[in-house]
């Protein structure tokens, strides 16, 4: 009985939430279908509930007639009873290895859903173009993986078993005690509504300071997890905040100290309530019972299992009382998940897509226009933590973009910022498709080349590359999972770092810690070049690989860049410009247009927006540091986790 109580109490604190949430149409049916793999399963495991809830009236029914046996004497009454005894104890037995099976099936049931949905949504976030990586708020999407799926998951465990098995516990118990007495059913069902409607005044308040509770605990969750990342915790430290930190947290961590105090109170004073009405109803079946059975009106034993069948009644009733709370609840949380597997991708395989053969590594932009997607279009209002998405179409970022780079070339992208350099390449590696026009590798469109294939013909190296919280090994492998020890080898030599990793007591089995920080950012980036040439793409993309090293490091990285750009078509990114004085050609990007393109000494010459930008650029650093021509800075597309 106290689980059903609680699992009201349960359904009351959700009704609110529940009930302000609009389904999608044809989620139900959409829940079939997808419970169709299970419906063996599901089967037996109903068959098993009802024939549990049988059991559980049968047994009172049995205890009667024990009681009757006894108080009625004569010869055959010892025998009576002790059979009577044996069918109890084989109910109990049979009880015992049906509460086994339910447990078998529900746990295959609901891990099985569990397994499906994280999967299927996993897969599909993955999926998913960059920019809604940059509008969701991590923590409401991987909500969506652990809460909302063990929600969905309890629709065909918990809510399903409970409702079929309650309502056939209800009905059986109700109809046996009416059948046995219906003075003592009706009087002790007349104390129900004292119970139900102070639970609910209960429920509503615990309600409050549980969503209080989860707010709370929600931003202490945020708060960790930016100031216990590397880089949050260097801001604490630098700054000196410590003590205001840990004051601030506590605060919170207080409140939350209180409400648990109050959840326990609340939820002592639901138990007591319900065990005390359970109590008075089975008082009032005794001394009701009783006086009818002096009087002679029904035997001992009819008393006996009426006040045994209440203690059956109660939890039932309770818990179908809030039936509909519960199936929406678990409406609801499967049509949060197919909220995020309704999503589309934006970035798919055409079904006749095609190869890009290996090798040559031609890059051509045609008439290209673009504008990112709006915020309807690559989000939800649900993952963001707003009441609306905003719906207005984005102003276009590049506007007609020629160019080409021929095999083996280096061009490079220039300009001040916000002239879309960085969108320029990303749409190479078609992290975004052109609103117009068509971008070609080797003489394939993008849109109609295998994603693979791309993937494979590109390498990147962003201006913070991201390596795994992994071994150096597992980080080199993502780009080429089948790669040998002395192939990882040779690619740490050819980024110039494959000395410093033999230094490493475990050397390739060396974990590189959150984000890379066991390295330095050198050192990181060296492991990203190395990465970069152990996946040996045709076209390689740099976005800014130096912007934020020392001198030796850049040095260092910059002799890795020599090699990983050899012989491969090179599209460049760069800030500093003498670092691009050798490229085959430069293009000089201002408000989404090309608006100047040639060699070096071409633009400076021209005396347009290059040779201003190189002038202005070449002023500031001699007047500050000698400025390094020797420097060769170059980037990629900066689009999160794109590297391979």
């Amino acid at each position: 009985m106290s689980m059903n109580s609680w699992m009201m109490l349960r359904s009351i604190e959700q009704s609110d939430k529940v009930a302000k949430h609009r389904l999608s149409r044809g989620t139900t049916k959409r829940i079939v279908q997808f419970a169709r793999p299970y419906r063996a399963d599901i089967t037996v495991f109903l068959i098993t509930v009802v024939i549990d809830a049988v059991i559980g009236v049968a047994t009172p029914v049995l205890a009667g007639r024990v009681v009757n046996a006894i108080t009625g004497g004569g010869s055959g009454a010892a025998a009576l009873v002790v059979k009577i005894a044996l069918v109890i104890a084989a109910l109990a037995v049979a009880d015992s290895l049906l509460s086994l099976a339910q447990r078998w099936y529900s746990a295959r049931i609901g891990e099985g859903i569990i397994f499906d949905l994280r999967t299927k949504v996993y897969d599909h976030v993955q999926r998913m173009p960059l920019q809604f990586f940059t509008r969701t708020q991590t923590g409401a999407l991987v909500s969506r993986l652990n809460n909302d799926v063990l929600g969905a998951q309890r629709a065909f465990t918990s809510t399903l078993s409970g409702v079929v098995s309650n309502t056939i516990q209800l009905a059986l118990t109700a109809a046996v005690m009416f059948s046995l007495s219906w003075q003592i059913t009706a009087l002790s069902l007349a104390l129900l509504p004292l119970f139900i409607y102070p639970a609910r005044r209960v429920g509503k308040k615990l309600a409050e300071i549980t969503r209080e509770s989860y707010n709370l605990e929600a931003q202490m969750n945020a708060t960790m997890t930016e100031r216990f990342n590397v880089s949050g915790a260097l801001l604490v430290k630098l700054f000196g905040r410590p003590r205001a930190e840990a004051a601030k947290f506590g605060e919170r961590a207080d409140r939350v100290r209180d409400i648990g105090i109050q959840q326990a109170m609340y939820s002592r004073t639901f138990f007591v309530a319900m065990l005390l009405v359970a109590s008075l109803a089975q008082a009032l079946t005794y001394g009701l019972g009783g006086w009818l059975a002096v009087t002679g009106s029904v035997t001992a034993g009819t008393v006996v299992t009426l006040a045994l069948l209440l203690t059956r009644l109660y939890g039932p009733l309770t818990a179908l009382s809030n039936v509909r709370v519960d199936v929406m609840s678990a409406l609801v949380s499967f049509d949060r998940v197919f909220e995020v597997l309704d999503l589309k991708p934006g970035i798919e395989d055409k079904p006749d897509a095609v190869d890009i053969p290996s090798g040559a590594g031609r890059v051509e932009f045609r008439d290209v226009h673009f504008r990112y997607p709006s915020a309807d279009e690559v989000s939800l209002a649900t993952l963001e933590d707003v009441v609306a998405l905003d719906r207005k179409e984005n102003a276009p970022v590049l506007h007609g973009v020629d160019f080409t780079v021929e095999p083996g070339q280096m061009v490079a992208l220039v300009g001040p910022s916000g002239a879309g350099k960085s969108t320029t390449s990303m749409l190479v590696s078609r992290l975004y498709d052109v609103t117009e026009g068509a971008v070609l590798v080797d003489g394939i469109d993008v849109r109609d080349a295998t994603l693979e294939s791309l993937r494979d013909a590109i390498g990147v190296v962003t201006q913070d590359s991201h390596l795994f919280h992994e071994t150096i090994a597992e980080n080199l492998r993502y780009a080429r999972p089948g790669a040998t020890d002395d192939q990882m080898w040779e690619a740490l030599a050819g980024a110039q770092i494959a000395d410093l990793v033999r230094g490493l007591p475990d050397g390739l089995d060396t974990v590189v810690g959150e984000r890379g920080y066991r390295f330095s950012g050198g050192e990181k980036q060296r492991i990203a070049i190395a990465r970069l040439l152990l996946k040996h793409p045709s076209i390689v993309i740099m976005d800014e690989a130096t912007a934020h090293l020392d001198s030796e490091s850049e040095a260092a990285v910059q002799r890795a860049l020599t090699t990983a750009l050899e012989g491969r078509t090179a599209l460049v990114i760069a800030h500093r410009l003498s670092t691009i004085r050798n490229a085959d050609q430069i293009l000089v990007m201002d408000q989404g247009r090309v608006v100047e393109r040639g060699t070096h000494d071409d633009l400076v010459a021209a005396e347009g927006l290059y040779a201003e930008l190189y002038h202005t650029q070449f002023a500031v650093t001699s007047s500050d540091t000698p400025y390094r021509e020797e420097n060769v800075e170059i980037v990629t597309v900066p689009a999160g986790p794109v590297e391979p």
